[in-house]
């Protein structure tokens, strides 16, 4: 037995579902000791820090089963971060690690098409009827990217309208008033983003139509973007009416309407949030479902606009791993488990683990949003209807829940502006011991 293997064997000996306060977690602290020497910050994406809720470094994973996640040090946590929203079946799937294994068997890429780009491709216009024809990426940002690309060359237009919380990948022109990690560390945008890149995007309340309509009204602009369910401030629904007022104002504006639906595509219901509300958009963006654990996104829309993509049309964008064998093994056996079975468990299960943590709460200042597949805990003794409302959340309090969580054996978002995942591998057991540590940590989070 090599090394590797050997420690894996003695520690899945220790696994533990952790103390009631405070983990050994020296293995995860010797290996941070020299990530931060190695990558920034000793992580490869902010969130994943762990400084938002106060720990001076994060837990690091050995491997994943089902809900849970087992640390380098043994502890065994139930996962409600789930990759952040690719795993809507769990870790380690049987029938996605399968797809994978026989995929990589035949190479791992070909820099060349495959049949099963087409077959997903096809899968994905099924289920989405706003999308008739699309273009496989490697990441959200890739697909953000390319999708504003599109629109100001369709429409003749420079301003993109966004929604102030709204997370659309590290894309420059974008990075203003953004949620998602950005939230987390209060960073307003990023240095490096030049002003003019800077300059035709327009950042407007989200939720709040009066603003939106006086912006079309004022500029030529070229798309407006969001999330139709807010997940980047924490989960925040759109009001009665507003995305049908986003649909409407738009087009009689001449302005594309763009979908981000990188956490809601699949995961809301099988065609995104789009078909939960019923209001179609020009372009949506796609990824995390998507790739069933894997690097794949996309962005698709009306034929008329996708033809203009090269080398069909002008608008120039590529990429060497785009519809990479394994990606599109993982989406297209991820897809196939996502019936209409499927998400009425994932509605069962959203509704159960949000009502148990509202129970838990009491009559605590916290407020439980939830849409299908995604819950946020909101430390507030109101309603969130924006990022300003997102905000104003007391996010110690949060961290210190998230840390009380971690030492009971529970693995939250590290941030009150992301949203918890729910996945098919969860169970009422899974909740049930959520809803008992949840019932400690607030408790403990409310003392400090």
């Amino acid at each position: 037995m090599g090394g590797q293997a050997r420690r894996r064997a003695e520690r899945s000996e220790a696994l533990t579902t952790g103390p009631a306060s405070g983990l050994d977690t020296r293995g995860s602290e010797s290996i941070h000791s020299r990530a931060v020497g190695l990558m920034p910050g000793g992580v490869n994406s902010p969130v994943r820090a762990m400084g938002a809720i106060g720990r001076e470094h994060p837990i690091y994973i050995e491997r994943g089963e089902g809900f849970e996640l087992i640390d380098v040090d043994g502890h065994r946590y139930v996962d409600w971060v789930c990759s952040w929203g690719p795993l809507i079946l769990g870790h380690a799937h049987p029938r996605v690690v399968d797809a994978v294994s026989d995929a990589a068997e035949r190479g791992t890429s070909y820099g060349a098409p495959t049949e099963a780009e087409v077959e997903l491709a096809a899968d994905v216009c099924r289920r989405i009827p706003s999308v008739e024809m699309l273009r496989l990426v490697n990441s959200g940002t890739e697909a953000t990217m390319s999708a504003v690309r599109l629109a100001r060359a369709a429409t003749g237009r420079d301003v993109i309208v966004k929604f102030a919380g709204g997370y659309h990948g590290h894309v420059d022109g974008l990075l203003v008033d953004a949620g998602s990690g950005l939230a987390t560390q209060g960073l307003p945008g990023s240095p490096g983003v030049t002003t003019a890149a800077a300059k035709d995007t327009i950042v407007l309340p989200w939720n709040r139509p009066e603003p939106l309509a006086a912006a079309l009204e004022s500029y030529e602009v070229a798309a407006v973007i969001c999330e139709p369910i807010a997940a980047n401030m924490g989960v925040v629904e759109p009001e009665e009416g507003f995305l049908d007022r986003l649909r409407e104002w738009t087009r009689a504006a001449g302005a594309l309407l763009i979908f981000d639906e990188v956490i809601t595509g699949f995961r809301v219901s099988r065609g995104g949030a789009q078909a939960a509300y019923a209001v179609e958009p020009d372009l949506t963006i796609m990824g995390k479902v998507l790739g069933g654990g894997l690097p794949l996104a996309a962005y698709g829309g009306r034929r008329r606009l996708m033809e203009r993509v090269a080398p069909a049309g002008d608008v120039y964008q590529a990429g060497t791993l785009s519809g990479n064998p394994l990606a599109v093994a993982a989406g297209t056996a991820t897809l196939a488990e996502l019936d209409a079975d499927a998400y009425e468990r994932l509605r069962k299960l959203t509704t159960l683990l949000a009502s148990s943590l509202r129970d838990a709460a009491g009559s605590r200042p916290v407020h439980v949003a939830s849409v299908p597949g995604l819950v946020t805990p909101f430390f507030s003794g109101a309603p969130v209807h924006d990022f300003a409302g997102a905000s104003d959340c007391d996010l110690d309090r949060y961290g210190a829940f998230c840390r009380a969580l971690l030492d009971r054996g529970i693995y939250p978002p590290a941030s009150q502006f992301e949203a918890w995942f729910v996945s098919l591998a969860h169970d009422e057991a899974a909740i049930e011991r959520t809803a008992s540590a949840a019932a400690e940590a607030f408790e403990v989070a409310f003392a400090a």
